[in-house]
């Protein structure tokens, strides 16, 4: 499991599109805080965030510490971004309880070179993540697939992923994860269309000749 760090500060006034706007203008991003019990409304510094953002997902699980209030441990589960002018207007924070399951979404790492693409395959990742349900003591950051024995035209499903038995998969058993296809080779052209291309050199060349 990995766990980070995050800083805030409660929103307790100026709410609305314009407060929203106001914040943004200062550097800072309005967000809030749902999953237990009533909502928080926070604000984060903007450039923190975005220099620690490539570093959170659905399984990354936060300690946000709200300025005079306490340390949350929450999920960064959306974000609303513009990218056009590389801002973010809004985060959601899902917070979890210790001993609660969570369901949240974890990304599928593969390893290996399978060796149907050895034979001349190529490997297709059909999912780059899985919905999972388990304890947040238990949350993996990844979860690894090693694809090294998969031959050609074979699959690797969600049902053989291996995971720990304290984590319980809520995708379905029999989604393919990823598999190995041979290359398609470029039919011959018919010999019809072969004749035809060769009637304009063979008219050119007989042209030439008188």
């Amino acid at each position: 499991m990995s766990e980070k760090n995050l800083s805030a500060r409660l929103r307790t006034s100026d709410f609305g599109s314009a407060g929203s706007r106001r914040l943004l203008r200062n550097g800072e991003i309005p967000g809030v805080i749902y999953g237990k019990g009533d909502n928080v409304h926070v604000i984060v510094n903007a450039r923190e965030f975005n220099a620690k953002k490539s570093g959170f997902s659905e399984s990354t699980l936060i300690t946000l510490s709200i300025e005079g209030e306490g340390e949350h441990r929450v999920f960064v589960k959306s974000f609303q971004e513009d990218l056009l002018r590389n801002c973010i207007h809004h985060i959601d924070f899902f917070e979890v309880t210790a001993g609660h399951t969570v369901r949240t979404h974890v990304r599928i790492e593969l390893e290996g070179m399978p060796q149907g693409c050895r034979d001349g395959g190529v490997l297709d990742q059909v999912i780059h993540e899985v919905e999972i349900e388990c304890l947040p003591k238990d949350l993996p950051e990844v979860i690894k697939a090693d694809v090294s024995a998969l031959q050609l035209n074979e699959t690797l499903r969600v049902d053989m992923l291996q995971v720990p038995a304290t984590i319980r998969i809520l995708t379905p058993a029999d989604e393919t994860v990823a598999s190995v296809k041979a290359v398609k080779e470029e039919a011959p052209a018919p010999a019809e269309d072969a004749a035809d291309a060769a009637a304009p050199a063979a008219d050119a060349a007989t042209a030439e000749s008188k």
